[in-house]
């Protein structure tokens, strides 16, 4: 199913990753609400106008695709985005509730090594890690948050990647390849106002 769908995104870094999945989103991309390469160039104009306008393309949707690239922190924006794509927005007398929120890792030299390790429990299980410390508190906030937490490994209390976080984090290559299986995911997760997660809705 198609949902109306935002890209918070580092311009300078990832703009190309942008494209790619505005292309790989085929027929749903009709739905998307964001920036692409056509879009009028805001860098000269006041943070305030700037704001106007992310809100105006942010307020009706209801997943946000989160490009997370080495740079993310040096954004302006993509917190901001976030914290409000999470909240309940009223203009004009309608309601634009939280969104369904998806991280794409972006590939850098070939690899995901910049936010992802793996390494192996005491038990034997292996496991995904991620460099929080290059993430924005409001992504990290929202990971681990399931409630009540369901773990795929009862004894070293691993999680699925998929329910156990509210913000998902999937690698580009997978999504480009699926992206209206993660797309559903995130909106899935935000029906009945995201009851299942402890959600953090501000920076």
């Amino acid at each position: 199913m198609a949902h109306k769908t935002f890209i918070s995104y580092k311009y300078s870094e990832a703009r190309a990753l942008r494209d790619r999945i505005i292309v790989a989103m085929g027929d749903d991309a009709t739905y998307y609400k964001g920036e692409t390469s056509d879009s009028p160039d805001l860098t000269d104009t006041t943070t305030e106008n700037i704001k106007k306008n992310l809100k105006n393309m942010m307020f009706d949707t209801s997943v946000t695709i989160v490009i997370l690239s080495p740079n993310l922190k040096q954004s302006k924006w993509i917190d901001w985005e976030i914290e409000y794509c999470l909240k309940d927005i009223t203009r004009k007398d309608r309601t634009s509730h939280t969104n369904g929120v998806v991280g794409v890792i972006m590939k850098v030299n070939g690899s995901y090594d910049w936010l992802k390790y793996m390494t192996t429990n005491t038990d034997g299980c292996r496991v995904q890690n991620f460099n929080s410390y290059k993430l924005f508190d409001i992504i990290n906030n929202n990971r681990f948050n399931q409630d009540p937490k369901v773990y795929s490994c009862p004894s070293c209390h691993c999680i699925n990647e998929m329910t156990g976080n509210y913000i998902s984090f999937v690698e580009e290559d997978a999504f480009l390849a699926n992206t209206g299986y993660y797309i559903d995911n995130a909106y899935d997760k935000s029906e009945n106002d995201a009851s299942g997660y402890i959600l953090t809705k501000t920076r």
